[in-house]
């Protein structure tokens, strides 16, 4: 059990049956009243985002992450087989769990979040820039610079990325895996 003075960006608390992380927070100490806790917390399960507040000396009850770096292997059914970086261990892990899974390719490191006492897995998490080849693509106009068009590439995992005009196929570029969007081209 913890206080909720003691809630920090990145803690895990069981509320309701659902694991939630803090992803903000704030001490608020209005001028009349009690002091309080304003925290954003996502769901670990489905990825919402709800706002609550905490009286101070509330107790909430806390969850012990451990993050661990796995390796992709391959795909099994609707599983995703990672392998324990420190023990040579394999697990099935969920579609669902794991975040930014189009830009996941053979040989890629995650970070693997479970829970320490039940030894769950919550999520995984892919880096959060990763590089890829374009595997198809319109070609490019010589001189298609001046403008911020976008088109459409197909990466080697088979996600579609928008990418500027200029992008031909065989390229390396680099990707954001939160939100799919281009970030830059990689230099050979």
């Amino acid at each position: 059990m913890i206080n909720a003075q003691d809630i920090k960006i990145g803690t895990c608390i069981r509320m309701d049956n659902k694991l939630y992380f803090c992803i903000d927070f704030l001490h608020v100490k209005p001028g009349k009243g009690n002091t309080f806790m304003r925290t954003k917390l996502k769901d670990v399960v489905n990825g919402y985002v709800i706002e609550r507040r905490f009286n101070i000396g509330e107790k909430l009850e806390d969850v012990r992450v451990e993050h661990r770096p796995y390796q992709y292997l391959y795909k099994e059914g609707d599983d995703y087989i990672f392998m324990n970086q420190e023990t040579f261990d394999q697990h099935p892990i969920a579609h669902d769990l794991i975040q930014g899974v189009d830009f996941l390719k053979e040989g890629m490191e995650v970070e693997v979040v479970s829970d320490a006492s039940t030894e769950t897995v919550l999520y995984a998490e892919l880096p959060i820039k990763v590089q890829l080849k374009v595997s198809y693509t319109e070609p490019g106009l010589k001189g298609d610079t001046a403008t911020n068009t976008l088109k459409p590439a197909t990466v080697e995992t088979g996600a579609t990325v928008r990418v500027p005009l200029f992008i031909n196929e065989g390229e390396i570029i680099e990707v954001d895996t939160r939100d799919g969007s281009y970030v830059g081209r990689v230099k050979a």
